[in-house]
């Protein structure tokens, strides 16, 4: 059994997907926009400064990329999984330096851990994009279909999709 193809997260993983085509295509027309998303399994949730109607052509757009194969747009450098894969590896690395030698001296071996953390964040940097892509986005999207795109407050929006 793979849990990544069973309904409920694969849903989670396209839509993660095409949050991240949405904000490639929506700062394509604006380059340095903020915009942060949150996905679903019914949708996904963006913040930022956008017009309900950008907002729309952008999602149409963004899936029908990623339909016609343009699964690159499926990876975002600002994607938490990115921050995730490296704080972790910064965290072993510090915790491996100070797992090791005298605990008394922990304050001596700060450059050490410094150095290890960097090192590991240097490692790490490929990781991110490569979880993504085989984890937590799915650019085939499937028979995912755009439902309704609409505000939920200031610079919020909620885009539902569906799909079997």
């Amino acid at each position: 059994m793979n849990l990544l193809k069973q309904t409920f997260i694969l849903r989670i993983r396209r839509n993660h997907a095409l949050e991240h085509a949405t904000i490639h295509v929506l700062t394509a027309t604006k380059p340095g926009r903020p915009l942060a998303g949150r996905s679903t399994s019914y949708g996904f949730y963006l913040y930022g400064d956008v017009s309900d109607e950008e907002l729309q052509t952008a999602v149409s757009d963004a899936r029908n990329r990623l339909k016609r194969g343009e699964s690159r747009l499926a990876i975002h450098p600002g994607c938490g999984t990115n921050y995730l894969a490296s704080g972790a590896a910064a965290s072993l690395g510090a915790l491996t330096v100070l797992s090791l030698g005298d605990r008394k001296a922990h304050w001596s071996r700060l450059p050490d851990v410094l150095i290890a953390a960097t090192l590991a964040l240097i490692a790490a940097q490929p990781v991110g994009p490569k979880l993504q892509e085989h984890i937590t986005t799915c650019a085939d999207v499937g028979d995912l279909e755009i439902v309704a795109v609409r505000g939920i407050g200031v610079k919020a929006y909620y885009v539902k999709t569906h799909s079997t």
